[in-house]
């Protein structure tokens, strides 16, 4: 018995090394010629022990042993288990590269293991390796049609310790090209996920980057740059950005404007959250519950208890559901004002209120469209 240590020595040995800086889907799909072309016959030999046995340390495995457990991979699903398995073993055990040379063999006999993939990839990330989750998300990403928000923000956490503004957007570029014809969603992906994590600045590096690419930023990319400028108090930004939307021809909707009015009322900007409110309506996008949620609330705790109820009332009047959250801080603030007899109004109004005729948790969710 030898140990799994020189196993991996000979996938080194056999395996050229892997360009990460590679741009083309060509260079990801065709990467090292595998070693089984290398290892020539093979020989039965026991294989399904091999992943349950001794730590990645502890044994090494012969050139028939290694051979068998790729090529009883490509038609056994049970070995496939047990590779995911050993390659999970691997990155735990902290040998990252002797994994995804595994999984590069593995993938040159056309066997795609996606959970051994995210396994690596969140290793990669909690290792901040750049390159190998930059590989492992590339791999992903040629290799299935979708890919879970979970590995967009493994793939964001593994940049938490760099500023090299060249390395993230040469990687932007090289996914960009491996996603055609889907870049833009695939890059608003990896733009959340940065903002997710909290990068604010590197997610804002990559939009400013694709404005100048072939992949072009959508409606969905400025509303998302809408709210990472509004959610850091960068309103001024937000309100630029929104203008820079509208010149390049991408039509705001009522998500742009909820955006804009739920971050300006957070920095008491109510003119402008009137302004853009009436702009609102002027341009054909119907104000939904979140909409008249967001001033009602607003110029309420301003005291500005004519505006809140005027909205409120405007709000009925276009048969959209009052939610019991609007009656309570309608009554709250009419009572800071000593407008007691409307607070009891407005009390009344609700307590004869029946359910269907109150917005529930679902109204606040509306479907984009």
């Amino acid at each position: 018995m030898v140990t799994a240590s020189s196993c991996f020595k000979l996938i080194s040995r056999y395996s050229p090394e892997i360009n990460f800086s590679t741009a083309s889907s060509r260079t990801i799909r065709s990467y090292s010629v595998s070693i089984l072309r290398r290892f020539g016959e093979i020989r039965l030999y026991r294989y399904n022990s091999l992943s349950t046995r001794a730590s990645p340390d502890e044994e090494e495995v012969t050139h028939e042993t290694l051979t068998q457990m790729l090529a009883t991979a490509e038609n056994d699903p049970k070995s496939k288990k047990n590779c995911t398995a050993y390659v999970d073993k691997l990155c735990r055990a902290g040998n990252l590269p002797a994994a995804y040379r595994l999984l590069q063999s593995l993938r040159d006999k056309n066997i795609f293991l996606p959970t051994a993939y995210s396994c690596l990839l969140v290793a990669a990330a909690e290792r901040n390796d750049i390159e190998l989750s930059s590989q492992a998300f590339k791999d992903l990403l040629v290799s299935q049609t979708s890919l879970s928000s979970a590995c967009y923000l493994k793939l964001a956490r593994s940049f938490l310790k760099t500023d090299d503004c060249d390395v993230l957007l040469r990687f932007v570029e090289e996914v960009s090209q491996l996603a055609f014809p889907e870049s833009t969603i695939v890059v608003n992906r990896i733009i959340f996920g940065f903002a997710e994590c909290r990068q604010t600045e590197k997610a804002l590096l990559i939009f400013d980057h694709i404005k100048g690419s072939k992949c072009k930023p959508d409606l969905i990319t400025y509303n998302m740059i809408l709210d990472i400028f509004g959610s850091v108090g960068r309103v001024t930004e937000m309100l630029h950005e929104f203008a820079s939307m509208k010149e390049v021809g991408v039509v705001p909707d009522f998500i742009s404007y909820n955006t804009l009015l739920n971050n300006l009322r957070k920095v008491g900007r109510l003119d402008l959250c009137l302004l853009y409110f009436n702009e609102m309506l002027k341009s054909g996008i119907k104000p939904d519950l979140l909409t008249y949620t967001a001033l009602i609330e607003s110029f309420g705790q301003l005291g500005n208890i004519e505006e809140a109820l005027r909205l409120f009332n405007d709000m009925k009047l276009r048969q959209i559901r009052p939610s019991i959250y609007v009656y309570r801080s309608l009554i709250n603030n009419s009572k800071k004002m000593g407008k007691l007899d409307l607070a009891m109004s407005l009390s009344e109004e609700l307590n004869s209120s029946s359910l269907s005729d109150l917005a529930g948790p679902k109204d606040f969710k509306r479907k984009y469209r």
